[in-house]
């Protein structure tokens, strides 16, 4: 792994001494191919993370988006190609000497190909115009329902699909020039008598297909133009974000809301969502205000390099020092706003509701957790070139503690949690001079051992406990019983 300074030296955007550079301009001759040598790798790990049954988004302007379908043509595969969206970005004109663009786009590709997603996920809920079609004129006891067409193009069908259809009342049904029946007359008789084929009020309608509301095809298609009156713009992304921070602008192109939240519940309402050029924060301020609305539990990550804001912007002026720092208050504002929004629905349906009746309005989990990416809080050990007896040993006395100089309790309870394969989200309880993780999957002893403490740990049986050797400094005796009790009370004990 690189530090953050590391990349950006690396990656070309700063110079020796430290100093931000414009790493990749048009200017630049290699300008498409140092993109690609960027953006590749990020694609085969994004690949490696998804789920199964997951997707990813990628949002792109003109100046990559061919190059951008080739790689991932490459890393998903063609047949993992499920949509290239097109979002209005803006609807004003731009004032430019070519064309105004107001456009971007965004390319979906799945784990599993496309055909596969598609029946699984990529629905919209049903909005009042789409159930406006909804009725139950033969009062159905499966409920609402809308009728559809029940034939097709010819040349789609089989030798079974072209027939006469006679009606219950003894109509005969003959198809269009170059159409076929959606079923085969065996499937379609039995569609009839199941009362699932609507001939109109009257019995001598076009037969038509019923599609019902309850059915597990519910929802709506989603298109691939999305519009700014549905997904919001980039001005009205922007407009938004300051209100949040009271009136001060802190970033100049974040990505609306809406935009996310569209693609987000394109895919399901529960899972976790990954968003690995976090910017400002808006996935998880979508992620949140999603789940606000509809019930859902998803989750979000976030990823963001420290990237210096400029110092004469009104960020840095207002104490963001990174972009990171930025979503990070973004999304505690955010998180107090939406919780707020769901405190006044609440009062809202609980003044409205009979005598008795629960008010069906849930607070969403609106915590987060901040991770900073750094060293090891435990040294590691250097290879020693040569053969410099003096060097090795040194090293070796000062693996006496195992320890680093920067560590920090609570970095170590973190690093040790994720050595010991936990989630960075497990339930972490500080108990005195401990800390018990998950209940009891695990103790992490990590400040100070008495037999009182040991007491403590053994009486919450944990699964595993963690202790730094030094904690026991001067007191082999209480390491030795302390190993002896976990080990009599079935507790896999292990020091550092």
């Amino acid at each position: 792994s690189q530090s953050a300074s590391e990349y950006m030296h690396n990656s070309g955007q700063e110079d020796e001494e430290g100093n931000r550079l414009v790493a990749n301009t048009e200017s630049n001759g290699r300008f498409h191919t140092d993109w690609l040598n960027m953006i590749y790798p990020r694609l085969k790990v994004a690949k490696d993370l998804l789920s199964e049954d997951g997707v990813i988004f990628i949002s792109i302007d003109d100046n990559e988006v061919g190059n951008l379908k080739k790689v991932c043509d490459e890393v998903f595969g063609i047949s993992q190609f499920v949509a290239e969206f097109i979002w209005e970005k803006r609807l004003n004109r731009e004032n430019r000497k070519e064309t105004s663009v107001r456009h971007d786009y965004v390319l979906c590709y799945s784990k599993r190909p496309k055909s596969e997603t598609t029946k699984r996920l990529f629905q919209l809920p049903m909005n009042e115009k789409a159930l406006a079609n909804y009725a139950n004129p033969d009062n159905d006891p499966r409920g609402l329902w809308k009728s559809d067409p029940a034939h097709t193009q010819g040349g789609h069908g089989t030798k079974s699909q072209f027939y006469t259809l006679i009606a219950p009342n003894g109509k005969k049904h003959e198809l269009p020039s170059g159409r076929c029946w959606l079923y085969t007359k065996t499937v379609m008789e039995q569609a009839i008598a199941d009362n699932r084929i609507w001939f109109g009020q009257d019995g001598n309608g076009v037969p038509r297909i019923k599609t019902y509301l309850n059915s597990k095809e519910r929802g709506l298609t989603p298109e691939t133009i999305l519009f700014a009156k549905d997904v919001s713009t980039n001005e009205a992304a922007k407009n938004d974000l300051k209100e949040l921070f009271d009136g001060v602008a802190v970033f100049d192109t974040p990505k609306p809301v809406e935009l996310v939240k569209k693609l987000v519940q394109l895919v399901s309402k529960d899972g976790i969502v990954l968003d690995f050029f976090a910017g400002v924060g808006t996935t998880a301020h979508a992620v949140m205000q999603l789940n606000a609305e509809d019930g859902g539990k998803r989750r979000f990550i976030c990823v963001q390099l420290p990237e210096v804001c400029d110092a004469d912007s009104e960020a840095a002026k207002a104490g963001y020092q990174t972009i990171a720092d930025i979503s990070r208050e973004r999304i505690r504002r955010a998180a107090k706003k939406i919780g707020e929004e769901v405190v006044a629905k609440q009062a809202d349906a609980k003044s409205q509701l009979a005598l008795g009746d629960v008010a069906n309005v849930t607070m969403p989990d609106l915590g987060f957790k901040a991770f900073k990416l750094q060293s090891s809080n435990f040294k590691v050990w250097r290879k020693i070139a040569g053969d410099d007896i003096g060097k090795l040993t040194e090293q070796m006395l000062s693996f006496v503690d195992p320890v680093s100089e920067t560590a920090t309790v609570d970095n170590m309870v973190y690093e040790l949690l994720l050595r010991s394969g936990k989630s960075l989200n497990s339930k972490i309880e500080r108990r005195g001079k401990w800390f018990l993780v998950n209940d009891g999957e695990l103790v992490l002893m990590l400040e100070e051992a008495t037999r009182e403490i040991v007491d403590e740990v053994v009486s919450v049986k944990p699964q595993k406990v963690v202790a730094l050797d030094r904690i026991f400094s001067g007191n082999d005796q209480l390491k030795t019983n302390t190993a002896l009790q976990l080990r009599d009370a079935g507790v896999e004990f292990k020091t550092i």
